[in-house]
């Protein structure tokens, strides 16, 4: 039987999402429920939920710097199944990261990049409270790959972590050399769209 004890992380998006985190950006997250004593139980040290901290990946021969401030890339009037991606940026001790950049670009519904402008490219930054979220869509399959998103997240004043996020259940999962399950979002359907989830994890003495 699966353990079902909810882990640290989830504890704290739950928190997260309910307000329930008080003082200034940054500052410890009390998760750590009370003994039996009265007593508060110091919370467990890293966010780790099995595959922390986010792995890197390679950039691709696509990225184009200096894309637009948005967490929109729907291009209206292109063709394509209607994408939302949430989650937050947190550091490996738990903690959420505020202003974090997050540069996300990808393909078209049919596997294309826009090299000349800025299609389907965007970055933003996360809230105080590490949070993100973009608007997009399903990209299409490029020759060689599996469905996946580009991404480059930096803490500020940190080093920046390139990596692609992927989809389950993609037929190419299993033949992308450079898949990597630990990339997995959580996806499921949302109407006529889909809506993923995920969270960066970041080592913040890097």
């Amino acid at each position: 039987m699966a353990d079902e004890t909810p882990t640290r992380k989830t504890l704290l998006k739950a928190a997260l999402a309910t307000g329930a985190l008080l003082g200034a950006a940054g500052a410890a997250p009390a998760l750590a429920r009370d003994r039996a004593d009265g007593r508060s139980l110091e919370p467990t040290p890293a966010c780790d939920d099995g595959d922390d901290p986010t792995p890197p990946q390679m950039e691709g021969p696509y990225f184009t710097p200096g894309s637009p401030r948005t967490g929109d890339l729907v291009v209206p009037g292109d063709p394509g199944t209607p994408l939302a991606v949430a989650g937050y940026v947190f550091t490996r001790d738990c903690r959420p990261v505020a202003g974090a950049l997050l540069d996300f670009w990808q393909a078209d519904h049919h596997g294309a990049y826009d090299n000349v402008g800025y299609r389907y490219r965007g970055h933003q930054f996360t809230g105080t409270d590490g949070a993100f979220a973009l608007t997009t869509i399903v990209p299409g399959l490029y020759p060689g790959r599996t469905r996946h998103l580009h991404v480059k997240v930096q803490a500020p004043s940190r080093r920046v972590l390139t990596t692609q996020l992927y989809f389950p259940g993609e037929p190419r999962n299993g033949s992308d050399r450079i898949f990597d399950p630990r990339l997995l979002m959580e996806v499921r359907r949302d109407g006529a769209g889909r809506a993923a989830a995920f969270d960066f994890v970041l080592d913040h003495t890097a």
